[in-house]
């Protein structure tokens, strides 16, 4: 078996592939342009979509050519893969300047001196926007048949819950082949890899290359990923876990992987680090909490550099001391309306996902602290003068979470 898939494989990237003899025999023979597709929702990427990342980085790794593509195309129509409804259409301007955020964190992933491999960023709206709709119908719908459409996932799912698909959405898994079509063509693109919700699609892609132009084109998809407790990976209480330092802070990020469920502790070692599989499997044996802080090291380097990842580290052992001051911790300003509020209230803003009724819960255990000092009256309202030692205060929410108040 060829190497990329060997590890491809032993590290949980392998879903399913459409011909994996011959995609082994191909990636031993030469090295291959492979893609992608990431879509422009947002100003940035979160912890769900860094799976995909690591697969392009593991492919750049054993001399194949990772190939981006950004949809700034088909981020106008939208996917309706896993959707349960029609996403919401962006304007041209917010699509282009999520692309520019979104390329930041694919610069540091896949940073390569040889040239070769260097990753090629594509966006679909250039060849997607000079589409002529009755030539596309005639050259390129032809080879499309409702009665597979329908038996999509991604179509089927929608249509079963009697939740509405536009006809727009409906054509996504068109554009999708035809980009794959396309990068065939004019980048020498022979494999697309995605997730497994994905399957249908990029089966899609190869079936028109080889239709439109005999070529021989491979798919290779991942497993969708959830965490132990059940959660979509990438979704914490706290929300999203953005890939973008602007967005989440390298010390919250470190801290998500430090917190990762016991049981996939092992599994995200091989998935999101670049440990070697001997070096993780020396390691196993090791206290558990060791090994978080080995994931979340390196996972964090990989993103934000080693400085970062050891700050992390450090901030979090004094973060965690029991008169630790949290002076480093990452700040939360908030205006006096907030502040003039009881804490159940003021909680309930700083960490939206924690229910009141768990914030009372935890006040009557001694959950709740300002300043390392247990808060005892759920109508308690913050003194102001609490600020004029520090200019902040320390809010404790259980063991784990720590805050830095300012006003």
């Amino acid at each position: 078996m060829n190497n990329f898939l060997k590890e491809f494989k032993d590290r949980g990237y392998y879903y399913q592939c459409t011909n994996e003899l011959e995609l082994s025999n191909l990636l031993n023979k030469e090295s291959t342009n492979a893609y992608i597709g990431f879509d422009s929702t947002a100003p940035s990427l979160h912890v769900g979509s860094l799976l995909q990342i690591m697969c392009l980085r593991l492919l750049q790794k054993h001399g194949h050519r990772p190939i981006v593509l950004l949809g700034g195309g088909t981020t106008r129509i939208g996917d309706p893969s896993g959707k349960e409804e029609t996403r919401k259409i962006l304007s041209e301007k917010q699509i282009e300047s999520n692309i520019s955020n979104i390329k930041k964190v694919f610069k540091i992933f896949l940073k390569t001196n040889n040239p070769k491999l260097k990753p090629l960023f594509v966006n679909n709206y250039k060849w997607l926007s000079k589409l002529n709709y009755i030539n596309f119908l005639r050259d390129i719908g032809r080879h499309f048949t409702i009665n597979k459409m329908l038996t999509f996932d991604s179509v089927k799912l929608r249509l079963e819950r009697e939740q509405s698909l536009s006809y727009m959405e409906f054509n996504y898994m068109i554009l999708q082949a035809y980009d794959f079509y396309e990068l065939n063509k004019s980048n020498k693109c022979n494999l697309q890899i995605g997730g497994s919700d994905q399957w249908g699609n990029i089966v899609n892609g190869v079936e028109l290359i080889k239709r439109e132009s005999g070529n021989q084109a491979f798919g290779l998809t991942t497993p969708l990923i959830t965490l132990a407790s059940g959660i979509k990976m990438g979704k914490t209480e706290k929300g999203a876990v953005w890939l973008n330092k602007e967005m989440l802070s390298p010390y919250d990020y470190w801290q998500f992987w430090r917190n990762t469920d016991d049981r996939d502790v092992l599994k995200f070692l091989k998935m999101f680090t670049d440990l070697s599989l001997d070096k993780i499997d020396k390691e196993k044996d090791k206290d558990i909490n060791e090994l978080k802080i080995l994931l979340a090291n390196n996972a964090t380097e990989m993103l934000h550099g080693i400085k970062e990842a050891k700050n992390s580290e450090k901030l979090a052992k004094n973060t965690f001391k029991e008169n630790s001051t949290g002076e480093n911790l990452p700040g939360i300003k908030l205006n006096n309306d907030i502040l003039s509020k009881n804490i159940v209230e003021l909680i309930s803003f700083v960490n939206k996902d924690i229910s009141k009724s768990e914030i009372r819960r935890l006040i009557k255990s001694n959950g709740i602290k300002l300043n390392n000092e247990n808060v005892l009256d759920e109508k308690y309202i913050i003194d102001p003068k609490l600020f004029s030692d520090k200019g902040f205060i320390k809010l404790s929410i259980g063991k784990k979470k720590h805050f830095k108040i300012t006003n």
